[in-house]
């Protein structure tokens, strides 16, 4: 009998050490997570526990602005998905409600005159800064220095994951290589326990759209994975300096299924707020996605089609924004006395 369990907590230090033999285990241990169901968590990392506490306070000022100065950075005033964004705007679960959660978006500082500016490349443009949040230039700072720090993280994890593959740790580089990433600044508020929790969700069931995710957490839990042979949803719980880390659906496009993409979920029934910082690698946008080495059986074709990373991630990211904005116009059409059809939200 299948006995579930939440995934590992690994110690990532042995990549950056000279102990082969902990670093053959460590890649043993993420090929198995990468094969089960894509999750795991890791410590021993380079990014400072003092950094990780720095800019989590960052989130808390800013979300602790009033809406409407969080507004004047609304992310939908621009088309490169930066800025702030209101609760309920997007919804990744078919049948729920619009999640329960509002987020700033940030990414690295890329210019007006910038290549990836002028073709539209994948959430490429200037940061949308908040200038009414306490202390603004040191929000700026920690919040670009963190995103640096897991940005070369990102890159780390990418590293065993090659090795998981028979390859050199270098062999992402040409994805790496002016890698496009997005990160988060979450809030959920606490949710009333009575609440429809299907109806009230903190982020709905969903797979990741990109390569890796890596996701700090505060202290609240709420995350939850699927345990796919037992149908069981398993708690995440917080880990003081760990990482969360998931492969999302590109990367499992890549691996040719064979490396999971796995669903998750939040649902914040703590009573208290909860505050967690996603960062969603997906890579070079010109990147072309293409079956990885070691990922078929002889004989085996590639299930997909070659498909680079800025056509991939920009389609799902059409897909669950839509989503939400039809659930809200079938919910206004509903108020005026008609019947919305709901049967016609896809997943």
């Amino acid at each position: 009998m299948l006995t579930p369990s939440a995934p590992p907590i690994l110690d990532f230090s042995p990549f950056y050490g000279g102990d082969s033999e902990a670093k053959a285990k460590l890649v043993d241990k993420v090929r198995e997570c990468c094969l089960y169901n894509g999750f795991f968590q890791i410590t021993g990392h380079h990014v400072p526990l003092e950094l990780q506490h720095r800019v989590m306070e960052c989130s808390k000022r800013f979300f602790n602005l009033p809406v409407e100065e969080k507004l004047l950075i609304d992310k939908n005033t621009n088309d490169f998905n930066r800025g702030y964004e209101l609760l309920r705007s997007q919804m990744l679960e078919a049948g729920t409600g619009p999640e329960l959660k509002e987020g700033l978006y940030i990414g690295e500082e890329i210019g007006r005159d910038h290549p990836y500016y002028l073709q539209k490349k994948l959430n490429s443009g200037p940061n949308q800064w908040p200038q009414t949040v306490p202390d603004k230039e040191e929000f700026q700072k920690t919040t670009m220095e963190y995103y640096h720090a897991v940005f070369e993280l990102a890159k780390d994890v990418l590293g065993v994951v090659a090795l998981t593959l028979g390859v050199e740790s270098s062999y992402f580089e040409p994805l790496t290589d002016g890698a496009v990433a997005t990160m988060r600044y979450l809030h959920y508020p606490a949710q009333p326990k009575d609440e429809d929790e299907k109806l009230n969700r903190g982020i709905g069931a969903h797979t990741d759209f990109g390569c890796i995710t890596l996701l700090l957490q505060d202290d609240v839990e709420g995350l939850q994975v699927l345990d796919v042979p037992t149908g069981q949803w398993l708690d995440v719980k917080p880990v003081p300096g760990a990482y969360v880390v998931n492969l999302g659906d590109l990367f499992m496009r890549m691996a040719n299924d064979k490396y999971k993409s796995n669903i998750h979920r939040v649902i914040n029934k703590s009573g208290k707020e909860r505050y967690s910082i996603p960062f969603f690698f997906s890579g070079n946008p010109d990147y072309t996605c293409e079956c990885l080495p070691n990922c078929r059986e002889p004989g085996e074709e590639a299930k997909y089609q070659p498909i680079t990373v800025q056509d991939m991630v920009t389609a799902s990211y059409k897909e669950s924004y839509g989503r939400a904005e039809k659930y809200k116009h079938d919910l206004a059409k509903k108020s005026l006395g008609e019947t919305p059809a709901m049967t016609a939200i896809k997943a």
